[in-house]
């Protein structure tokens, strides 16, 4: 591919995620607004419904973002040893190939998000 239709393709996958992540958000603020609303049942002499409904909510949560975290992370993990190889070569000294600073600190940046997430997840 060239060097455009990268730029293009990378701009509209940037700009997909970037969507996605603003869905979810706007999902994570209903569920906030949803917990607030549970409180009528305390207020109206229920609080068994509301303990029972909150502890489901949380569970079910944890439960979908720790999969999906697993998910991801076992995902790129598995191809880190890939992208590695990737890095930008140009010349016998690899720290003067143009972009070669850019692709470490990316990299790095990718390994400890994985870190992070693994301890997220407990794993």
């Amino acid at each position: 591919m060239e060097s455009k239709e990268i730029a293009t393709e990378v701009a509209e996958a940037r700009h997909r995620v970037a969507r996605l992540l603003a869905e979810m958000h706007r999902l994570h603020l209903s569920l906030a607004q949803e917990s607030r609303a549970l409180k009528k049942f305390t207020t109206a002499g229920s609080t068994l419904a509301e303990i029972e409904i909150a502890g489901e909510m949380l569970e079910q949560y944890l439960g979908a973002s720790d999969a999906f975290l697993e998910n991801m992370r076992g995902r790129f993990e598995a191809r880190l040893g890939l992208l590695r190889r990737c890095e930008p070569r140009g010349s016998a000294e690899p720290e003067l190939t143009p972009g070669h600073g850019n692709f470490w600190l990316a990299f790095s940046r990718l390994c400890v998000v994985l870190r992070r997430a693994e301890k997220a997840t407990g794993r």
